[in-house]
């Protein structure tokens, strides 16, 4: 039966076989009319396209479903899907050749109606990317329209200088001032730190990795660890088998606490974030001289991009970068310091 119902949807469904060639999908109606009418549009296309060599009008819903499957392993893979889903009430059953700019500003207005410019440009990105894989990869079009975004804010840049840091360790339990440290000195993102395990490091050699599939961008990161950073590892041995670091024989799950809250407001410090401990980090690399592109491997990022924000900070001169930092909180015992 060409059109039919499903128990999961409240549309009129299709099925269509012309030469080989099955197309299976919603209708998008509850009108069996309107349905039946979509119906032999489509399979009309589908004969010229076979019978006559007609090249094939393809419509968004199909980029898509390709989209998804080319790109199941992106990490923001979930995030696409939302999106995609949001983007279907103004794109599903119109075909590629017909997203012209005038649809595209419907739609950025629709949008910035409840988000911001950034979440849109999120927005639009997507589309252009498909379009753009639709034209260069699948050969389903011969043009885009060219998508403009929003300029957007440069970044967030926070720092604390030695001393408000030094102020913050002091208000600190232990298990936190630990895990600060070593964020202070090593830039791992908190998920890194959150999650580090002891298979990935070698005390003996100095040195650590995290995994590619442990990494916002999916390349490993390597980690030497300098006197400060191996003083506090070998304080948490023995604590778990697994985990790093721990509070109470358990792996530490969140660091967003109370007692980070407290400690911030008792070291007279606003305006701070936990993630501000790397932009603190990124921060002194710079002005002690670390080169843009070793920064950017220390880090992790993908790009230089997020990188260049710390540009004006220091020239790009110096070697040896990841021992430099050593001298900035110097004259603090980073691992010995007693319990709160």
């Amino acid at each position: 039966m060409s059109l039919f119902r499903r128990k999961d949807s409240s549309y009129y469904w299709l099925k269509i076989i012309v030469n080989g060639v099955k197309v299976e999908r919603s209708t998008g109606t509850t009108d069996k009319t309107k349905a039946q009418e979509y119906h032999d549009r489509l399979k009309a296309e589908m004969w010229e396209q076979s019978r006559l060599g007609v090249k094939p009008q393809r419509y968004w819903w199909q980029a898509v479903e390709r989209w998804l499957q080319e790109t199941a392993d992106k990490r923001t893979h979930k995030d696409d899907i939302a999106k995609l889903k949001w983007l279907d009430a103004y794109l599903s059953d119109i075909t590629l050749d017909a997203i012209t700019l005038s649809r595209i500003d419907e739609i950025r207005l629709a949008k910035l109606n409840e988000a911001s410019k950034s979440t849109v440009n999120r927005y639009l990105a997507l589309i252009r990317s498909i379009l753009i894989r639709a034209r260069d990869v699948w050969e389903w079009l011969d043009k885009v329209p060219k998508i403009k975004l929003y300029q957007e804010p440069r970044g967030r840049e926070r720092a604390l200088t030695p001393e408000q840091v030094i102020r913050l360790l002091e208000e600190l339990p232990e298990h936190q001032r630990d895990i600060v440290l070593f964020a202070l000195m090593s830039g791992l993102r908190q998920a890194n730190l959150l999650g580090l395990q002891w298979s990935w490091i070698d005390l003996d050699k100095g040195y650590a990795c995290i995994p590619a599939d442990k990494s916002k961008n999916k390349q490993p990161i390597p980690l030497n660890l300098t006197a400060s950073m191996l003083a506090i590892l070998k304080k948490q041995l023995g604590k778990h088998p697994i985990r790093v670091f721990t509070y109470r024989g358990k792996p530490i799950a969140s660091v967003n606490t109370r007692a980070w809250k407290n400690a911030l407001k008792r070291a007279g410090i606003e305006d701070f974030r936990w993630h501000d401990l790397r932009h603190t980090w990124a921060t002194w690399h710079r002005q002690a001289g670390t080169p843009t592109h070793e920064l950017q491997r220390l880090g992790g990022w993908k790009t230089t991009a997020m990188v260049e924000r710390y540009a004006h900070l220091a020239p790009d001169a110096l070697q040896g970068a990841t021992g430099r930092l050593e001298s900035f909180i110097s004259g603090y015992d980073l691992a010995t310091q007693p319990a709160k």
